[in-house]
């Protein structure tokens, strides 16, 4: 911005406030009129000046107006927030996660750890859902505002932002990793090799403007949808007895021998209820942070009230299509006790060569699909790094709007990107280079292990948020303006608080029955990580209280500018049955 952009601008907004309150008490058109002006409107005339002097002295002296005043951009668009809702997050805990809950602990397990997970992490993205489609301001949509917004409570926003921060960034070099490792699959050169190319591509799309990270994300996530749909289509073909290999109905052959349940620890049903509880911390690893994904994202689109709906009306379809049936499939085809899936786990490989769907289909009998699947592999494990490293800076960003990060992480680029919190997110990510001496299992356990412990932690933190959301919502009678209110969301969020804080105690329940230090750690290092970051700030900061009374809220302020640009929106006409069907899925 040139010094004569920042005097104009600075004029203009003075000068605005002259006018409405010059023209606020007289119905004429001064410069045209007979009528005296009053001595009253010579003191609005001077107050005016007198504020626009303060204005440029308060530019020369401050930061407020600089050559880096920009701020973030909408710049996805419909199609690019549908696809992103349905595929978006998809890496490699479907894929490949998946597998090792099947080995240990079973298809029923498996399957009801699924099911569980998905009610939980749908009522989340309701939450989530509600609050950013009531006031989707730019930079001010991630959870951590929305918890600074809505709680009142600065110390615990201030570590539920932190801790979303490091859970989101540190899953891109868990994904990077597990991409890197996928392409061990076709060839024996060293992984180094394409971990550099992993980081440095997405690194550099992240440092674009966000419509380019939408166009990638566009196309990753159509390849992923169409993977996992033909991967059930082909799976339904196994079911039935149409592969090459078959020998009759397969059906539920393998619920049967070896069976259902894979006991954990013990034997009769103590053991098949600890490997449903293994499941559960197995599988969420393929759920984690997907919401905040999503809700970032919605802050940097066009029309965020009718594309955020939508997008999370649809998170129910994504639910029960990809993972439910997808998990039904991988149960159908593959044994828990199958030579092959063992063996891949134990030696901890990645991609095709550990991937229940791929086990299934060559168990089967059908070659060469297993390196389309591969490939596919590959692309949602790129994607979901990229993903994470956007929505973890834009969560950085975000904090830093506040001032509870440097304000040097608030700094954005002319394309809108905050580049400091890119800069971040892309140091973190070298830990990817980790595993050219570690193995890939022991390196993707420690970081998924953490970063699944913080996803649980960030529910409780969007759960408490949400209800004193509503307590706000109800007390300042606002309901009206509500434009979105998914059925059951208050039970949803007192039943998710429970939920993932049983979930968070009983994560690394497995150490105590085969003690392992390391795993210990990465099991239960999250909390203690949480309770410092909360219980320092607060004693720092003096804030002692819990929440903010409900008349503290603010609850309207951007929220006419919101509805005015919602106001604005024209629902486009589709001219041909092609334009119908591609309007109803993006």
């Amino acid at each position: 911005m040139s010094s004569s952009e920042k005097i104009s601008y600075l004029f203009t907004e003075s000068s605005s406030v002259f006018g409405s309150n010059f023209l606020e008490n007289n119905n004429e058109n001064y410069g045209f009129s007979s009528k005296k002006i009053s001595p009253d409107d010579f003191d609005t005339f001077s107050q005016s000046t007198n504020s626009l002097n303060e204005n440029i002295n308060n530019a020369n002296n401050s930061n407020i107006i600089d050559d880096d005043a920009y701020t973030t951009q909408r710049g996805l668009k419909a199609r690019h927030i549908q696809l992103i809702a349905l595929g978006g997050g998809i890496g490699t805990g479907l894929f490949v996660g998946s597998g090792i809950a099947l080995k240990t602990c079973g298809p029923a397990p498996l399957l009801i750890s699924y099911l569980i997970i998905s009610f939980f992490v749908w009522c989340i993205m309701n939450e989530l859902g509600e609050m950013v489609t009531y006031l989707p301001t730019e930079g001010r949509s991630t959870m951590y505002a929305l918890c600074e917004r809505y709680t009142g409570n600065r110390s615990f926003c201030f570590a539920a932002g932190l801790n979303l921060v490091y859970a989101q960034m540190l899953l891109v070099p868990a994904e990077i990793s597990a991409a890197a490792f996928v392409v061990e699959y076709w060839t024996d050169l060293n992984v180094a090799i394409f971990i550099s190319i992993f980081c440095v591509s997405t690194i550099g799309l992240n440092f674009l403007a966000v419509n380019y990270f939408g166009e990638v994300e566009f196309w990753i996530a159509s390849i992923k949808i169409l993977c996992i749909l033909g991967l059930i289509i082909v799976g339904i073909v196994i079911f039935f007895g149409g592969a090459p290999a078959s020998n009759g109905v397969l059906g539920f052959h393998y619920w049967n021998k070896p069976g259902a349940f894979n006991d954990n620890y013990v034997e009769g049903d103590t053991g098949r209820f600890l490997a449903v509880i293994t499941a559960l911390i197995k599988s969420a690893f393929a759920f984690i942070l997907t919401p905040e994904l999503i809700t970032s994202c919605a802050s940097e689109s066009c029309d965020p009230r009718i594309n955020l709906p939508k997008a999370t009306k649809r998170f129910i379809y994504r639910i029960i299509t990809f993972y439910i049936c997808g998990v039904i499939v991988i149960g159908c085809i593959v044994g828990y006790d199958d030579p092959s899936l063992a063996a891949a786990i134990d030696d901890g490989k990645s991609g095709a060569a550990a991937s229940p769907f791929v086990i299934g289909i060559q168990n089967a009998g059908i070659k060469i699909l297993n390196h389309i699947v591969n490939a596919c592999i590959l692309t949602s494990a790129y994607s979901a790094g990229n993903s994470f490293l956007f929505s973890g800076s834009r969560t950085l960003y975000s904090m830093a709007l506040s001032g509870d990060v440097p304000k040097i992480f608030a700094r954005c680029n002319k394309y809108g990107v905050p580049y400091m919190c890119v800069y971040v997110g892309s140091l973190i990510s070298l830990l990817a280079y980790l595993n050219v001496s570690n193995s890939s299992a022991k390196v993707f356990t420690w970081l998924s292990n953490i970063s699944t412990v913080s996803g649980f932690i960030s529910w409780i933190c969007v759960a408490i948020t949400y209800l004193r959301f509503r307590i706000a919502i109800d007390y300042h009678g606002l309901n009206d303006r509500i434009t979105y209110r998914p059925p059951i969301q208050k039970i949803g969020a007192y039943s998710s608080i429970v939920f993932f804080s049983l979930l968070s105690l009983v994560n690394g329940y497995g150490v105590f029955f085969d003690w392992n230090t390391s795993d210990f750690i990465a099991a239960y290092i999250t909390l203690p990580i949480f309770l410092i970051l909360y219980l320092g700030h607060m004693f720092l900061t003096g804030n002692y209280r819990i929440f903010a009374s409900p008349e503290e809220i603010d609850c309207t302020t951007g929220l006419k500018q919101i509805e005015e640009l919602h106001d604005e929106y024209t629902k486009p006409e589709p001219k041909n049955i092609i334009e119908r069907i591609w309007m109803w899925i993006v």
